[in-house]
């Protein structure tokens, strides 16, 4: 009877067939799919749209499938970052392996200006030490930064030696079109001159005043109590500052403490640091990464930085 009942059932809307095992099997997949897609869009938002803007779509193509496999299953997510920092990874090209380095750095920041993670910190020093071939750090001798994400500001040059003024630092005409609008700072840095004079002014000391960023030294944690220890650990001691926002990455040291805290920024960098960086002009200023280096035989130059 209802065999017989059936084409009208269906003709009026009221019937439906059973489903095979392969219609039952494809409906259950389709919305887990759609389930995980929406899970891996959600965590994984900044890393995917930059590498959607940046990527050539064929190659995007390529490795879209595989890293969607990595971040779904469990626990691989924290492993995606290292892969896509990886020279032997799918990308081979150096221009999309940076901007994959890149979408896995801004993956792992979040959204505002704030202390990091020790996930995030352990993440983004292992991803940074790949790509530049030495080891970059949050702590050395237990001593750590107050922070190592934040605001970056213009700094002015600073005197060198007894005597010194902004003209005589410029070895070009190149030079001085570039960084003479910044002038010189009134006051002596946190460590006083570069040199005890102009004599003595040797190329280390240059360099260290051409590449010198700031930090908020008397913020760290146990600044106030070992004053002088952390003042001498400080000195000099080089920082790799890194841009997120456009891959530019520089050696520079410590010259000088501040910013202070009410100006809302963390970081400063010398004229040259911030044209290395791209924040040379307009606000002159923008979220950066600053993170010690492991040098202790003092074999890392200080200047711009390019990727293995």
């Amino acid at each position: 009877m209802l065999k017989t009942l059936a084409p009208y059932f269906k003709r009026l809307g009221f019937y439906k067939r059973p489903e095979t095992d392969f219609e039952y099997l494809n409906r259950k997949w389709s919305i887990k799919h759609r389930r995980l897609r929406h899970q891996i869009n959600k965590r994984h938002r900044k890393a995917l749209n930059w590498l959607k803007e940046n990527i050539q779509s064929d190659q995007l193509a390529l490795g879209s499938l595989g890293g969607l496999m990595l971040l779904a299953i469990p626990g691989m997510g924290e492993f995606v970052p290292k892969l896509a920092a990886d020279n032997t990874g799918l990308v081979t090209n150096k221009s999309s392996r940076k901007t994959v380095f890149q979408a896995a750095i801004l993956d792992e920041l979040p959204k505002v200006a704030s202390p990091l993670s020790a996930q995030q910190k352990s993440s983004i020093s292992e991803l940074l030490t790949k790509a530049y071939g030495f080891k970059v750090t949050v702590e050395i001798d237990q001593k750590e930064l107050n922070t190592n994400y934040g605001w970056i500001g213009a700094e002015q040059h600073l005197y060198r030696f007894p005597g010194d003024n902004l003209s005589k630092h410029f070895e070009s005409e190149d030079q001085k079109k570039l960084y003479e609008r910044s002038g010189i700072a009134p006051g002596l840095g946190a460590w006083r001159y570069f040199a005890d004079s102009a004599n003595s002014l040797d190329e280390r000391a240059i360099l260290r005043e051409r590449y010198y960023v700031v930090t908020q030294t008397f913020l760290a944690s146990g600044y106030t109590s070992r004053v002088r220890e952390y003042s001498n650990f400080f000195k000099y001691r080089k920082i790799m500052v890194f841009n997120p926002q456009n891959n530019q990455a520089v050696v520079g040291d410590i010259g000088d403490s501040g910013p202070a805290p009410w100006t809302g920024k963390q970081f400063g960098g010398s004229p040259e640091v911030m044209h290395i960086l791209g924040l040379n002009n307009g606000p002159q200023k923008g979220l950066v990464l600053f993170f010690f280096i492991d040098d202790p035989e003092d074999k890392i130059p200080l200047g711009p930085l390019e990727m293995i």
